[in-house]
């Protein structure tokens, strides 16, 4: 177990003796826009490439058709047949993974969605904590803001997370108590967020990238910086009205039973709580209690 995050290894069965890994901790690097697919289209992409130079351009081997929801072989082939689903279609998603049978923290999921009502296009990129260990926090903030400069934002955040297959029922099951005891688990939900978040924000994280028009009504990154009293947090300004928000060195887990209940977070939630996204459905194993619960674990 790491000082700053618990190791989660959860395993299902596939039959027989075999097993693989489906939730585990990584961390996740998203954005939420307010824009169409076809508005965002070429940034996304561009943004896909930042991520592949990082971890290597053979990391990423399996996608899902969006068509038969079937995994294929992320071959030459694929890759064309993504980047013309891209550049043709006006409503598409992508789901990126290094093994299709197996959840090992390299994965990419965007949603490009037409823009609605509260319907917003988001991108997200996750990367094991092995990463993190190996290329220190400082690297892993580096490519955050690098792939947000690229993006028209109106919030995202980089942390730690639980990494499952989101559109596996019952998935969530498992870690309901674990979310409880390390309140600084995220338990992403992309694709039904996408949906409803608007321009709200999605919780309070490690990096927390606030733009239009959530930053502005807090008095820009200036006014923000004086509500913050934590001696690790730093609030940093970023180009289009837009600023990241850090809560240490390292992200972190917390952990309740030890009494580490990440107080810097709970001063930002404390903070964002007018703009915070309080609307997701409930998860396998979540009852209408918990998931209110969840949601306001940085608020009571």
């Amino acid at each position: 177990m790491s000082e700053h995050y618990p190791r989660v290894r959860l395993y299902s069965s596939l039959g027989g003796e075999r097993r693989s890994l489906y939730i585990r901790e990584s961390v996740s690097l998203t954005f939420y826009m307010r824009r169409s697919h076809q508005d965002v289209v070429q940034q996304v992409m561009r943004c896909l490439e930042v991520y592949l130079r990082a971890v290597g351009p053979q990391v990423l081997g399996w996608y899902v058709d969006p068509y038969s929801g079937d995994w294929e072989e992320l071959d030459d082939k694929g890759w064309a047949f993504l980047r013309r689903e891209m550049l043709e279609e006006p409503a598409t998603y992508f789901w990126l993974r290094e093994f299709a049978g197996a959840t090992t923290g390299y994965e990419v999921l965007y949603h490009g969605r037409l823009l609605e009502k509260n319907v917003t296009s988001a991108l997200s990129f996750i990367l094991p904590t092995e990463y993190l260990e190996a290329h220190g926090p400082g690297h892993l903030r580096e490519l955050a803001l690098e792939l947000a400069a690229q993006l028209p934002f109106c919030s995202g955040h980089g942390g730690l997370c639980f990494n499952y297959p989101e559109s596996v029922v019952g998935t969530t099951d498992a870690i309901r108590d674990m979310s409880f005891r390390h309140p600084g688990l995220d338990i992403p939900g992309v694709h039904f967020d996408s949906f409803s978040i608007g321009t709200r924000v999605n919780g309070v994280h490690w990096l927390n990238f606030l733009g239009p028009p959530v930053l502005g009504e807090l008095g820009g990154a200036a006014g923000l910086r004086a509500r913050l009293r934590s001696p690790g947090t730093t609030v940093q300004e970023l180009g289009g009205e837009r600023a990241v928000v850090t809560l240490g060195t390292w992200p972190e887990a917390g952990d309740t039973e030890q009494g580490r209940t990440l107080p810097e977070y709970r001063e930002l939630a404390h903070v964002l709580e007018p703009w915070l996204y309080m609307d997701r459905g409930n998860w396998g194993g979540f009852s209408d209690e918990d998931m209110r619960r969840w949601e306001r674990r940085f608020l009571d």
